[in-house]
């Protein structure tokens, strides 16, 4: 059994105020009874203020983020090291938008892969297609090469400590979600994938949705053999919208 994964990407939003407010709605909504682990992802420069707000609660802690150094003449660039002394056990790699903004290669996301589990966090591995690449047919190609990718330079037998977030470039902030079905099935073919090297691992992969998703539409998503949970953008500003999203899993 998969315990589904709720992790809130807060991108590059925040203040002191804000991150008090939701992290204050957050708990005062949590339900320890349901098997469901919930994880925020705020910027860096509130990492230690979430970590000692949510320090003997069951939230977890994650980086939006992580260097492929562990240290030295860097500027900007955060060690995973770092994420980790301050509470993080989960980092994201390789997200739409470090990916098209930053330029961020495959390989390089597998190279950040690697330093984020060398530092003891579980990476998230965000793969997903563009709106063009989807017309085209291109979506298990895009999918299958992204994963490949940190399959080659990792090992299948690091997928056993990390998470899978399947995000469909297209359905990123634009209120168009991927319908439960055609999320379903980019979820299956990267589990299949797996399975070709390590069908255990696969078994228990945790690959989460992220794209647009909303309390109004994550039952149906969620109620999906592969989809274990979701990758959310927008609705992890507000406790409300979060914790909707939560019940749903």
């Amino acid at each position: 059994m998969r315990t589904p994964l709720i992790a809130g990407n807060w991108k590059m939003n925040g203040s002191k105020p804000m991150v008090r407010e939701l992290v204050s709605g957050i708990l005062a909504s949590l339900d320890s009874s349901r098997d469901v682990e919930l994880l925020l992802i705020p910027p860096s420069t509130y990492v230690a203020m979430v970590s000692s707000l949510i320090e003997a609660t069951p939230l977890r802690l994650g980086g939006q983020d992580v260097s492929v150094h562990e240290s030295g003449a860097f500027t900007g660039e955060i060690a995973g090291s770092m994420l980790s002394e301050f509470g993080c056990q989960y980092v994201l790699v390789g997200h739409s938008e470090r990916r098209s903004l930053h330029g961020e290669s495959n390989e390089e996301v597998a190279a950040k892969f690697v330093a984020a589990q060398g530092a003891g966090l579980q990476p998230i591995l965000c793969v997903g297609e563009t709106l063009e690449q989807r017309q085209g047919g291109e979506t298990e190609t895009v999918v299958g090469h992204q994963v490949a990718a940190v399959i080659e330079r990792a090992g299948i037998a690091a997928f056993s400590k990390a998470v899978l977030a399947y995000e469909p470039v297209w359905a990123i902030g634009t209120g168009e979600t991927a319908s439960p079905d055609q999320a379903q099935a980019v979820h299956a073919f990267i589990r299949e994938q797996i399975a070709r090297e390590n069908a255990t691992i696969a078994g228990r992969l945790r690959i989460v949705y992220g794209g647009s998703v909303k309390g109004d539409n994550a039952p149906d998503l969620f109620a999906r053999d592969d989809i274990d949970g979701g990758l959310i953008g927008g609705a992890s500003l507000t406790a409300e919208s979060f914790m909707a999203i939560y019940r749903a899993a």
